[in-house]
């Protein structure tokens, strides 16, 4: 079972058109974080790994230039188990992975749980570190703070980190009947709201 917040299909979280899913639950509480409302572990939907396999397997029906899948938070490797295996599925479709974590590479090798090591397994490219503020903004769009590193974990992560973007953050809005989503670099909103003004 995973505890969602949200899913959908995205060009701002990571190189190329990606299935993104939110995870909610984060032990770290990061100051400034930009995803408050992912903290709590007893929110979004608990969902079956199997049952979003199926949305992705009809998302990359729907979308066939679809590039991978990215997953971030909340916390995944909170939840790195059964994200493992949702992780392995896409890659047997050809799909990359692409995961986010407030967790550095060295302190996630070091936890001892198996959910951990099968996440990290499973991933081509693990986007690492807390957000600090005190960095400064990453070079990489959408990435956050300075000090979080593009970590290639397999020759094709290699390749999605030299294609990741360089510049600045982007956020993409959608409307859904009475709802507004949003997803991206919340920062990048401002730009826009100035220019309006």
């Amino acid at each position: 079972m995973i505890r969602a917040a949200m899913r959908l299909v995205t060009e701002a979280e990571g190189p190329g058109l990606r299935w993104a899913l939110w995870v909610q639950g984060c032990p770290l509480r990061c100051d400034g974080c930009c995803n408050p409302e992912l903290l709590e572990a007893d929110g979004g939907e608990p969902v079956p790994w199997e049952r979003l396999a199926e949305e992705l397997g009809a998302a990359r029906a729907a979308f066939p230039t679809l590039e991978g899948v990215t997953f971030l938070g909340g916390e995944p490797f909170a939840q790195g188990a059964a994200l493992a295996r949702l992780a392995v599925e896409a890659r047997a479709a050809g799909l990359s992975v692409v995961t986010y974590s407030g967790f550095t590479l060295e302190e996630l090798r070091a936890r001892p749980g198996d959910g951990e090591r099968a996440l990290l397994d499973a991933t081509d490219l693990l986007v690492d570190g807390r957000w600090d503020p005190d960095a400064g903004l990453s070079s990489h769009r959408n990435v956050g703070s300075a000090n979080q590193r593009l970590v290639p974990l397999t020759p094709r992560g290699a390749a999605l980190a030299a294609r990741w973007d360089v510049g600045p953050e982007v956020v993409e809005v959608r409307i859904d009947g009475a709802q507004v989503l949003a997803n991206g670099v919340p920062g990048a909103l401002d730009g826009i709201a100035s220019r309006r003004a």
